[in-house]
């Protein structure tokens, strides 16, 4: 079903132009995407409301700030160029149950995240949400 769907790919000079802000919108929501189906994979019979509350413990800024502290010496230097950015970025605003250095390696993880969605890395892209898995089951979130 998803072979049918065009996502619009970003040539690489187009996406590292972007705001880093940017990048972390669009990875929170394919984090979120992959997270609610891995969710559901691993038990068809939660209610929608079961696998929203899960999911929450999966994307917080503390679960994704220790995925960056696992997975940040696998990344590549232009990887770890886009986490930097979006880590760095100057976010208004900061949620008051996120310790603000979780909150911005959270978004510089999202930004990464967004940035090899959007140019269609999917090797690359399958690799670190894998990962996210393996370090968040370790974390026990």
């Amino acid at each position: 079903m998803l072979d049918d769907l065009k996502v619009r790919e970003f040539t690489k000079e187009k996406a590292r132009m972007l705001n880093p802000l940017q990048l972390a919108l669009i990875g929170d929501g394919a984090f979120e995407i992959f997270i609610r189906t891995y969710i559901l994979a691993e038990n068809e019979s939660l209610t929608a409301n079961k696998i929203h509350v899960k999911a929450i413990g999966y994307v917080k800024a503390k679960g994704q700030s220790c995925i960056m502290h696992e997975i940040e010496q696998l990344l590549t230097e232009e990887e770890l160029s886009i986490y930097k950015r979006g880590r760095n970025a100057k976010s208004p605003t900061v949620p008051k149950n996120a310790d603000v250095r979780d909150y911005r390696m959270a978004t510089g993880f999202e930004a990464l995240v967004g940035y090899l969605y959007l140019v269609g890395d999917k090797d690359r892209l399958e690799f670190i949400l894998n990962k996210s898995i393996e370090v968040l089951n370790k974390e026990e979130v």
